[in-house]
Order: structure tokens, then C-alpha cells, then sequence
């Protein structure tokens, strides 16, 4: 399969496609990207975070991220990162409690990561709900970098684990 392609599996939607960007690369959302990462607080007093192992048909498929995806053209950053995480990983948008953003930009692309709380009184039950995701799943945030991250999330993780600890 044409990993470049998205899987005929999944559903098309209006921001759905692939931007050539200034920076050389092609990145997949007609109107930019966001996605969600959640965490919570553990009774021992560490961090997990939800974290999705993208589907072997996705583009860089096998690698772990967070839920998200293109953004529709009618919706914010947020909207689009609280769709795809209900799309994909079963994440109710009442249980996530948003605190930050991380954006990257690249002029006529962008990606923003919404970086929100487990709400206090939400169950935080997370399941691969769409055929992008091998595995949806909390991971503590000390075992996120041994992990075979997409690499833009490789990036970002060190300045969104700071935003989580700070």
C-alpha cells in the first residue's frame, strides 16, 4: 500500500488531504492538523498520557502518537483535536479539560497539540475506536521517549512534557 494514501478504510473528510509544504515535506491536512494529548495524575503522583500506535496503513504507520488529524475547514484547533480523539480513541470531549497549546507552524501548515487534563470526575476508559489505531492506551510519561515515536511527536515531546509538569 501507498503509504502516502490514506487507507480506504477510513473515512474522508472535508479537510482530508495532503499540503506541500514551504518546508519540503507534505503533511496531511488541507486546513492543518491538531491532536489531543491527555493526561492525568496518578496516585503515585506521576503523569500518563494517552497515546495512540498508529496503524501500519497510516502514514508512518507503527509509530506512537497522539489522537488527531486534519481539521476540518468550519472548526478550531481544539474542535478538530477533541473530533479526532472521540473518532479514535473514545475520549468524550466533557472529560478533557484543556490547559495549553503547542503549535507548529510552517506558514501555509500547521499543527496544534491540545494539551488537557483528565477531568476529576471522568473514567478515563481509552480503546482503539477506528481503524487508524493498532492500540489507544495511558502510558506514564517516564516511558513515552522508549517508544517508537512518529517524529514530529519525538520533537515535541520534550517541550509538552514540560508544559505537563510545569
Amino acid at each position: 500500500m501507498d503509504s502516502t494514501q490514506p487507507h480506504e478504510a477510513f473515512s474522508r473528510r472535508p479537510g482530508d488531504g495532503w499540503v506541500e509544504c514551504t518546508c519540503g515535506s507534505r503533511h496531511w491536512g488541507l486546513h492543518g492538523a491538531a491532536g489531543l494529548l491527555l493526561a492525568r495524575h496518578t496516585p503515585s503522583g506521576t503523569i500518563d498520557v494517552v497515546l495512540q500506535h498508529r496503524s501500519l496503513a497510516s502514514h508512518q504507520g507503527g509509530t506512537w502518537g497522539v489522537p488527531g488529524g486534519a481539521v476540518d475547514p468550519d472548526e478550531s484547533a481544539l474542535e478538530g483535536a477533541l473530533r479526532e480523539a472521540h473518532e479514535e480513541a473514545a475520549i468524550e470531549p466533557t472529560d478533557v479539560e484543556p490547559f495549553d497549546e503547542l503549535v507548529l507552524d510552517h506558514g501555509p501548515w500547521r499543527y496544534t497539540t491540545i494539551l488537557a487534563w483528565l477531568a476529576p470526575d471522568a473514567p478515563g476508559f481509552v480503546y482503539a475506536s477506528d481503524p487508524e489505531s493498532l492500540e489507544i492506551r495511558w502510558v506514564p510519561a517516564d516511558g513515552v521517549a522508549a517508544l517508537p515515536l512518529l517524529p514530529a511527536f519525538a520533537a515535541a515531546w520534550p517541550s509538552l512534557r514540560a508544559r505537563l509538569e510545569a
